[in-house]
């Protein structure tokens, strides 16, 4: 960390000062549980510091993270190819296993060609920034997730936002925009702190109308939306309306990594200028092997237990209603508990963690003032008997802070 010796603190000083007050507060209360390591895990329960918990932080919304397929196909890959490899995918760094992948990945989609990133973070970073040059728009929804602000705010062109799912101001912003000027738009699939769906059949009809490319990522929706887990295009019976379709390897997938799929053109373009393609190391062999695996898997099972995570959605959105939580526009496993102030989601974070759910606040400058949360993520490997046991928590912990009567 860097420390400033003058009794004067500067701009940056005053925000590391800021951050660690705040964590250092936390603690005080023993309500500090970011990054807290987790020993075991067992289903949909894992064990920390010696205690076993319900764990509603997960983002595996399928429960695939110990599927004996997944686990063997990344065994077999370190014994044929070793933990590593050679560097650059541009370079002597892509295997067989990354071809197959993004094969895999483009079938699964529907489209001609795919590029994997080493994480999905990066890959909104790179793929927005090297797509959007000067004198070019780039228009995101205001809720849209963190990297794909900061791929926005990299990239060279214009960068604007629309309110949140409000598609008369998304067309407000591209009659803004020069007629001869390159445009794209990119929003969330499923929005990652309220959990509220991307109205795309809508968003496709602006964006035909006025030259605009539609980038979404699907982060948080393969696996989720659809009645086979395909996404959102699935979920509204659009197949091959997104231009630009982006994906993570770290959620329902149980790997590392993030994916464009799109056209031949496209693919290849990405593959030879974006930087944090070029320049990354390539995935290592299991991780790249596990995450080809998984896709198998979800086209296997996706609908069975896609089934079971909708059965799970709506009894844990339906219970939390019921005991008067604010659930915000949740309709998917991303369910915000709100509390409002920061304080309040601290303590009944602590009142859940000390009995048995496993689950954290999320609170400024993540979300605005005012609107700190604690966010339960379902998923499939929960049972009913689980979930009755965590809105259990739930409400004993929100009474106890006033977050309900």
């Amino acid at each position: 960390m860097l420390h400033i010796s003058s009794p004067v603190r500067d701009g940056l000083q005053w925000k590391i000062d800021e951050m660690v007050q705040r964590i250092e507060w936390s603690k005080t209360l023993d309500a500090y549980y970011y990054q807290q390591a987790i020993d075991t895990i067992d289903g949909a329960w894992v064990e920390t510091d010696g205690k076993r918990k319900l764990m509603f932080a997960t983002y595996s919304y399928l429960g695939l993270l110990q599927h004996p397929d997944i686990a063997q196909a990344a065994k077999e890959a370190i014994d044929r190819y070793g933990v590593g490899t050679h560097g650059v995918r541009l370079l002597g760094g892509t295997l067989d296993l990354h071809i197959a992948l993004e094969e895999t990945i483009a079938r699964f989609h529907g489209r001609s060609a795919a590029i994997v990133y080493s994480s999905g973070y990066v890959t909104n970073l790179a793929t927005i920034s090297t797509l959007v040059g000067r004198g070019d728009w780039v228009i995101s929804d205001k809720w849209n997730h963190a990297s794909i602000v900061d791929g926005c705010q990299l990239a060279r062109g214009e960068f604007v936002r629309f309110r949140h799912n409000d598609m008369a101001d998304l067309e407000r912003r591209l009659q803004q925009a020069p007629a001869e000027c390159g445009k794209l738009v990119v929003a969330d699939a499923v929005f990652s702190m309220d959990g509220d769906i991307f109205p795309l059949p809508e968003a496709v009809e602006i964006c035909r109308r006025y030259g605009a490319r539609l980038m979404v990522d699907e982060a948080h929706s393969l696996g989720v939306l659809g009645a086979t887990g395909h996404g959102i295009e699935e979920y509204y019976g659009m197949p091959g309306s997104i231009d630009i379709k982006m994906g993570t390897l770290s959620k329902t997938i149980p790997g590392i990594g993030g994916y464009i799929a799109g056209d031949l053109d496209l693919i290849t373009f990405l593959k030879h200028s974006a930087r944090g393609f070029v320049f990354s190391a390539a995935l290592p062999p299991a991780v790249a092997a596990a995450c080809q695996a998984a896709f198998d898997v979800l086209e296997r099972e996706g609908v069975a237990r896609n089934r079971i995570l909708r059965r799970n959605v709506d009894h844990f959105l339906g219970g939390l209603k019921a005991l008067g939580f604010d659930t915000g526009v949740s309709v998917t496993p991303i369910v915000p508990i709100m509390t409002g102030d920061e304080e309040r989601a601290i303590l009944m974070t602590k009142a859940c963690q000390d009995n048995g759910v496993f689950v954290l606040p999320v609170l400024p400058p993540a979300v605005p003032h005012g609107a700190s949360r604690l966010r339960a993520n379902v998923t499939a490997a929960h049972t009913l008997a689980d979930i009755d046991f965590a809105l259990e928590v739930f409400a004993a912990a929100g009474r106890a802070v006033g977050v309900i009567g």
